[in-house]
């Protein structure tokens, strides 16, 4: 049965930290799944997420934008999945956001020879704001990882 398992650390040959001096919060997962997809268009699906995650985020924004911080309404130029790309290599895709409270990386990793896609974050805190606007974000990002890597397996499950 194809799973999403928790990871202890960061794929070795994982770029997704490149120009961060700290990581204070970092979760990686993996599933299994053959592919010859680019690291790019796995991000583009698996960021493609289901309605109950749009509607979060719609609440995340109603309540983060009168703090000054900054939301997400559309896709901008140069952004894939809601984030702008950060660094690209021919296994792996880094997006992110820079913000006074916060800067996060998310990084989709295909490790071809294991069968692995690995889906990664790390955040760095700016200021005290950071920690607590994380605390109750933390258990919904793990939900949502969780269930667009599942919602991956599946989509590639059904097409074979």
């Amino acid at each position: 049965m194809k799973t999403v398992t928790k990871q202890t650390t960061i794929p070795e040959k994982s770029i997704v930290a490149n120009g961060f001096d700290r990581i204070d919060y970092s979760d990686t997962y993996r599933i299994v799944q053959p592919t010859s997809d680019s690291a790019e268009e796995i991000a583009g699906e698996i960021f493609n997420p289901p309605k109950w995650v749009n509607w979060l985020l719609y609440i995340r924004n109603s309540i983060v934008g009168t703090l000054g911080l900054k939301t997400k309404k559309e896709k901008r130029e140069g952004q894939t999945a809601y984030f702008v790309l950060i660094e690209k290599s021919e296994n792996e895709i880094v997006m992110g956001e820079n913000d006074k409270h916060l800067d996060f990386r998310v990084s989709v990793f295909v490790d071809r020879a294991n069968s692995f896609i690995y889906l990664t974050t790390i955040v760095r805190f700016n200021n005290f704001l950071g920690k607590v606007y994380f605390l109750p974000v933390k258990p919904f990002h793990k939900l949502i990882v969780k269930s667009c890597l599942k919602r991956q397996i599946n989509k590639k499950c059904n097409a074979a």
